[in-house]
């Protein structure tokens, strides 16, 4: 009985938002509360642990560590985080049975630079851990996650004190194992103040991952919780400020259509263009007006903050995306111009040499395979209305699983030959024929894979798994092309397709002229007159496009990441690059992203699924073709 009134006069001593925040822990609810005399509480799940920083903004790098994590407290001082830390601590051990305490803040200086340093010097970070044996474990984890940082600018030196032997004149005296971290403020100059932002950023992800290595540690020794990796300790929920900056980076996004803007309108005029000059001249090609001031849209853009996101990673994924606009909006800005191939090389990369040499075994290997050359035009040919039918239908059935895909489909008079996917709209080039058994593949490729993307992308919540990742297209494409090889529509003509884009791209970038790279496809390749234009219009629209590299390029990756005993699934989930595979995977293991909405189609037969099991058995490019 005294226990309990000594907790009720606790209790009532303690401000009415504390007692209503116990009480959503209690329940299971997320608390976020600013105080008065300046800090926040935030805790999105209850967790045995809380991350704390004590000071306003004298420390700023400190607090942004501690800010990312998905229980922390932001408090002026000990004496007014003491109370607040022991109430929630007392209620959090006695429904995990242990908690932690991992106070962060910063040194007063960075002793080991001057700016007369011939080399960059290691960095002081100092680790304090008080003598309860459960938080041991937590203190080596956090200096062996440290020490293990591969460092570009700095090298971090840690040093380990005593607990006693580390006096501060307001250090946090808790009746729970603590820890405590100060590291030297090597963001900025000692002298001036100015801030490397570079090595601001790093020195956040650092800390902040050593910070969740230390509570994955503390956990496991104390039973506490379980959890698949440590980065799954890290935020479940978006905050508003996430939402706002992600719409903002949408609305940018979404103000043009990036390929309809250099896709030419006058495909078959300027086919007949280049014919009467003899092949000898690059036809001129004409383009839809742009819809957007490029000079209003940037600024737009690099006016969106990224500074309350509280989470390295989100923020880390939504400037990726900023740069990316960027380089499409110069690209937009020097259309038609020399510029426009350098920026295109900025934003696709180069054909790199193993790239270059996989398209041209490819291409040496596979002139006698049965399916090539293709049938001849005058065969048997699905036309636009075909295909129009039958990606109606698909898209039915994809709206049978999941509610959400909402696939519009269109027939175009103002596109080259072949489909097209932007956003949640299917585009058919009316001029569009080919052969049927090529149907099935193609729509797995753009219903299966783009749209299907879009749409999971959707339901995560965030727009920016929708519109795609920064440099989401390698894979995207890799993965599309992948799904007509599992819809068992994989051919000779196709492969060659992919690996003779990759080498017209290198040509381009070497500066080869249009008929010069279209006479190569025709007298080295064997292509024919209207395939060979087709693709040479595809890489030198604009003034020179880097894309078309990209699919065999994305191929690769993705064979190469199945063979590594990579899954699929996290690429269903949205839009995203082959570097992004670790990110979707904490991402969704914090709780922040689901499963995806619908699977695409042709996974359901028994074929797609041997097929996809050899393939996890490693396979080259030209196995594809043994289905």
């Amino acid at each position: 009985m005294k226990l309990a009134r000594a907790s009720i006069q606790a209790e009532a001593n303690h401000p009415d938002w504390l007692a209503e925040a116990l009480a959503a822990i209690e329940a299971g609810k997320a608390v976020r509360q600013e105080f008065a005399g300046g800090g926040r509480l935030h805790i999105d799940r209850a967790l045995p642990f809380l991350c704390v920083h004590l000071a306003g903004d004298a420390a700023p790098v400190a607090r942004e560590i501690v800010r990312a994590n998905a229980s922390h407290l932001l408090a002026p001082d000990a004496a007014t985080a003491k109370p607040l830390v022991t109430a929630i601590g007392e209620l959090l051990e006695r429904r995990f049975g242990a908690f932690m305490v991992l106070d962060i803040g910063e040194l007063a200086n960075d002793e080991l630079l001057t700016d007369k340093s011939p080399l960059l010097p290691p960095f002081r970070v100092d680790v304090m851990a008080d003598r309860k044996r459960n938080i041991q474990p937590a203190a080596k984890a956090f200096i062996a996650a440290v020490e293990a940082t591969r460092a570009k600018f700095r090298t971090p030196r840690v040093e380990r004190h005593e607990w006693q032997a580390y006096r501060e004149e307001e250090a946090l005296d808790l009746p729970f194992p603590s820890m405590r971290v100060r590291f030297a403020p090597i963001y900025r100059q000692p002298d001036s103040g100015q801030v490397f932002p570079e090595l601001r950023e790093r020195l956040i992800a650092t800390i902040f991952d050593a910070a969740l290595h230390a509570f994955a540690a503390f956990a496991k020794t104390t039973g506490s919780l379980e959890f698949p990796s440590h980065r799954a300790l890290g935020r479940r929920a978006f905050i508003d400020a996430v939402e706002r900056t992600d719409r903002s980076i949408d609305e940018v996004a979404a103000s043009f259509d990036f390929l309809l803007a250099v896709t030419p309108i006058n495909a078959e005029a300027a086919w007949s263009e280049f014919a009467a000059g003899g092949f000898a001249r690059a036809p001129r090609f004409l383009y839809r007006p742009l819809v957007i001031e490029i000079e209003n849209a940037k600024k737009m853009l690099f006016s969106i903050p990224f500074d309350h996101l509280e989470d390295p990673v989100l923020y880390q994924l939504y400037r990726e995306k900023q740069q990316e606009l960027d380089l499409q909006l110069s690209m937009l800005s020097a259309r038609e111009t020399k510029k426009f191939v350098e920026y295109s090389r900025a934003l696709y990369g180069p054909v790199e040499p193993n790239l270059l040499r996989a398209a041209e075994n490819i291409l040496d290997q596979s002139r006698n395979l049965a399916g090539y050359p293709a049938a001849p035009a005058a065969e048997l040919r699905a036309d636009s209305h075909v295909i129009e039918k039958r990606a109606r239908q698909m898209i039915d059935a994809y709206a049978q699983r999941y509610a959400g895909f909402e696939a519009l489909v269109e027939i175009r008079d103002d596109l080259p030959a072949g489909l097209l996917v932007s956003g949640k709209r299917l585009f058919i080039a009316r001029s569009t024929s080919m052969a049927p058994d090529r149907v099935e593949p193609i729509l797995s490729h753009e219903i299966g894979v783009h749209l299907l993307t879009y749409f999971n992308g959707s339901a995560q919540g965030l727009r920016l798994f929708r519109s795609g990742l920064a440099g989401y297209e390698g894979m995207q494409e890799g993965l599309a092309v992948f799904s007509e090889y599992l819809s068992g529509g994989m051919t000779g003509e196709r492969l060659r397709l992919l690996a003779a884009r990759v080498t017209a791209c290198a040509a381009m970038l070497e500066g080869a002229s249009l008929p010069e790279v279209y006479h190569r496809l025709l007298d080295e390749h064997g292509f024919r007159d209207p395939d060979a234009f087709n693709l040479v219009l595809r890489i030198y629209r604009g003034g020179g496009l880097a894309k078309d590299a990209i699919y065999l390029r994305g191929l690769l990756q993705l064979l190469d990441h199945l063979a590594g005993g990579g899954a699929l699934e996290p690429f269903w989930m949205g839009k995203i690059a082959a570097s992004h595979f670790d990110v979707m995977q904490e991402l969704h293991a914090r709780g922040l992203l689901r499963g995806p909405s619908v699977l695409p189609l042709f996974l359901d037969s028994p074929e797609a699924s041997s097929r996809l099991a050899r393939a996890c058995e490693r396979m080259a490019p030209l196995d594809l073709l043994q289905q």
